[in-house]
């Protein structure tokens, strides 16, 4: 028997809520250890119960959801959080990323894809909905970043495109027949000559500057 993919869901709509949990509990990998609507509870259930994968929605009634994840981040660090929500502000996108989120998903994601989601997460990969990578997201003033990928390398390029497809650097070894601390330092300089903090702004510096013609050389 495989290990279990353990989840916590947090919404304050119990039909929603509920629906999602019918979705992923129906997975012979995936376990639903409880679910909340309240983000008083949630932080308490997550201290209690380290789920693998936080599935939290930005709207709360007693604590902004992103709020909720910077404290769950730093009191539970090895809690993978996953935003499931409606909004499609970027500033929410930007400040879940930067609070500690491995991803951001639009609640009309179809329960197929969820559960894919879920699975790439708890590997260490990351999820943006497609459409908040849309360069009309951003301002274009702040992102004359483009043609920084001139600067990598052409492993550290292989390396950014992979990561842009959600690869986890296991799996970038393996694909590129690294090991995995070797990907780490190719991880480390690309973070730095990209000027981005995490593995996610990475990948979303990917999908929102190289939609059509990823920087890929394999």
């Amino acid at each position: 028997m495989t290990d279990q993919i353990r989840v916590l869901i947090v919404d304050d709509h119990p039909l929603y809520r509920e629906g999602v949990a019918l979705s992923l509990d129906g997975q012979p990998d995936i376990t639903v250890v409880a679910q909340t609507g309240s983000s008083r509870e949630a932080f308490a259930l997550a201290k209690q119960l380290a789920p693998d994968i936080l599935l939290l929605d930005i709207m709360l009634p007693e604590e902004d959801g992103l709020a909720l994840v910077q404290r769950i981040t730093t009191a539970c660090p090895s809690v993978r959080t996953v935003m499931l929500t409606a909004s499609e502000d970027e500033a929410n996108l930007m400040r879940a990323l930067k609070t500690g989120a491995t991803g951001y998903v639009l609640k009309g994601v179809a329960a197929k894809e969820l559960v894919n989601i879920v699975r790439v997460s708890a590997a260490g990969g990351m999820y943006i909905s497609p459409g908040l990578s849309n360069p009309m997201f951003f301002d274009p003033a702040r992102n004359q970043d483009h043609d920084l990928v001139e600067e990598l390398t052409e492993r550290e390029r292989s390396v950014l495109c992979l990561v842009g497809k959600g690869l986890t650097n296991r799996a970038i070894g393996e694909h590129l027949h690294l090991a995995e601390k070797t990907v780490k330092h190719y991880m480390t300089s690309v973070l730095q000559k990209l000027q981005v903090h995490t593995r996610v702004e990475a990948a979303l510096w990917v999908q929102r500057n190289y939609k059509h013609k990823p920087p890929c050389i394999e």
